[in-house]
């Protein structure tokens, strides 16, 4: 398997006054406000169909077994081709291919808003995913390379994080809101902010030097074939059951690849993952933790959101509203943690964020038909929204600490792929554990049903139990998923805490990724 090589020499150095050229810090602020604008529209864009979902099923006919893949597709390649992404950028720029997939992503939403099939609605979202791959990890790149190790890069970090942790609640708010209007919206939405990012992107933002290496596609293919077979056997289980035959093959098929993978990147000399950038204790531990975050997130979001909106019966806008205190809570969290930072070794600070995790899944795990909003919901969405604030700060800095400067696009990509494929791997697998856990549930009540029929009740009275019981059924299911990620959510606490061994005042003396001036 061959390799594409792309040799490119560092640009020549401007003069400071040209445009495009290097102009020292001093707009350091719109230079982070357009990074965390990229960032946060790449991340909300993961949930912002959620909720108008049932609307695109009905406009375009999607049936129940495809309608997911609106979701998937976004996932999968986003999360299979960040390495790749990242890769790119440090060949040719990153501040270039950051432009180019901000472009491409808000075309590729336009498309997707005047789409008039499943067909062509699936292939936009798609292209989302890939222009995401391209500018999500450029974008935390760009961060590391222009801003001075210390308060300065924490600073930064702090907001970058708080975008990228509050995107998917603020997907979910503004998917209710646009949604009253129309499910085009959801997408229209993000073509006037990509446009607007790239044209002040090439005056705010500074070329990165550019690196000599080689497109590893032989890895991109493995990978993202392999991460899709494994996605599809495990969500496959959830309605054919872990025997079936299809099921098996995926996902054998699928570990199958992503060991071709894992053989591949051992093997190059220019890896889109390198294992010099994994084998650092502080960094793999980094890298499993946000895997297992990634899961918890995923989750909590899809099962939530249907749970708000079928059984409590909340409108599409209230539903997405009543997200708005984990966005307040995970961005008051990460300024927390950013300051904490500081002060406080990494582990203590996501170690509690784990825990806080952990404790918020285990109260929605308790949740009941007639569970309330502000009783049984806001209580533990804060509790959850806080943990992850923890967590999101220290192990981005983490994840990126000690890493080449030629490897921090590789090294950054590295931290979103493995968020991504938690997401779909833990979104897939707890999905096939709550439908599990529904159908014995209906298997449980339906003898009563059968009893209410033969007892001579009206059609209206049974359609009524009925209903009851798919309430029943489905609360019992996501509260059982809940259960599951709130075990993950702990553990991953407790690998934090014993694994983490890097010191606070190592973060702040972290400069091995020299910044470059910006304009």
């Amino acid at each position: 398997m061959s390799e594409e090589v792309i040799n490119a020499d560092p640009p020549e150095r401007r003069p400071a006054d040209a445009p495009g050229g290097e102009h020292g810090h001093r707009n350091l602020g719109i230079a982070l406000a357009l990074i965390c604008m990229a960032q946060l529209m790449v991340v909300l864009d993961g949930t912002i169909v959620n909720i108008a979902l049932p609307h695109i099923k009905d406009a375009l006919g999607f049936t129940d077994a495809s309608l997911p893949w609106v979701v998937n597709a976004y996932a999968l390649a986003f999360g299979g081709l960040l390495l790749l992404g990242g890769r790119i950028g440090d060949i040719l720029g990153r501040r270039k291919v950051f432009i180019v997939g901000v472009v491409l992503f808000g075309l590729a939403s336009f498309v997707g808003g005047i789409a008039q099939s499943e067909g062509v609605l699936l292939a936009s979202r798609i292209l989302q995913g890939v222009a995401a791959a391209m500018a999500s990890p450029n974008a935390l790149a760009l961060i590391t390379t222009t801003f001075p190790a210390g308060k300065e890069r924490n600073r930064a970090m702090g907001v970058y994080a708080a975008m990228s942790g509050a995107g998917a609640a603020v997907g979910l708010i503004l998917g209710g809101a646009l949604t009253e209007a129309s499910w085009r919206w959801t997408f229209f939405i993000n073509t006037p902010i990509g446009l607007i990012v790239a044209v002040l992107a090439f005056r705010f933002l500074g070329e990165s030097a550019r690196q000599k290496g080689k497109f590893d596609l032989p890895g991109a293919i493995t990978g993202t074939v392999g991460l899709t077979s494994l996605v599809y056997g495990l969500t496959h289980a959830a309605t054919e059951g872990w025997g079936d035959k299809w099921t098996l093959i995926f996902i054998f098929g699928g570990l199958v690849l992503i060991a071709a993978f894992l053989a591949i990147e051992a093997r190059s000399r220019h890896a889109l993952m390198p294992f010099r950038i994994l084998a650092n204790r502080t960094r793999g531990v980094s890298f499993f933790v946000m895997l297992v975050v990634g899961a918890a997130m995923f989750s909590m979001f899809y099962f939530l959101g249907i749970f708000v909106q079928s059984i409590m019966g909340y409108s599409a806008l209230k539903t997405g509203l009543s997200f708005l205190p984990f966005s307040v809570g995970i961005v008051v969290a990460a300024q927390v943690a950013s300051a904490l930072v500081a002060r406080m070794d990494p582990r203590w600070i996501s170690g509690a964020g784990g825990i806080l995790v952990g404790a918020g899944m285990f109260g929605f795990s308790r949740l009941q038909v007639d569970s309330t909003y502000l009783t049984h919901l806001l209580p533990y969405i804060l509790v959850l929204s806080f943990g992850m604030g923890l967590i999101f700060v220290p192990l981005t800095l983490t994840a990126v600490s000690g890493v080449a400067k030629e490897d921090s696009g590789v090294g950054s990509a590295v931290l979103n792929t493995v968020q991504q494929i938690g997401g779909a791997v833990g979104l897939a697998l707890l999905g096939t554990i709550s439908t599990s856990a529904i159908k014995d549930k209906f298997a449980e009540l339906a003898p009563g049903l059968q009893k209410a029929a033969e007892s001579g009740q009206s059609p209206e009275q049974l359609k009524q139990l009925q209903g009851q019981f798919t309430a029943l059924a489905t609360t019992h299911g996501f509260t059982r998923a809940f259960l599951w990620s709130a075990f993950l959510a702990v553990g991953a606490g407790l690998v934090t805490i014993i694994g983490l061994s890097i010191k606070h005042k190592d973060l702040a003396n972290d400069s091995e990724s020299g910044p470059v001036h910006i304009g």
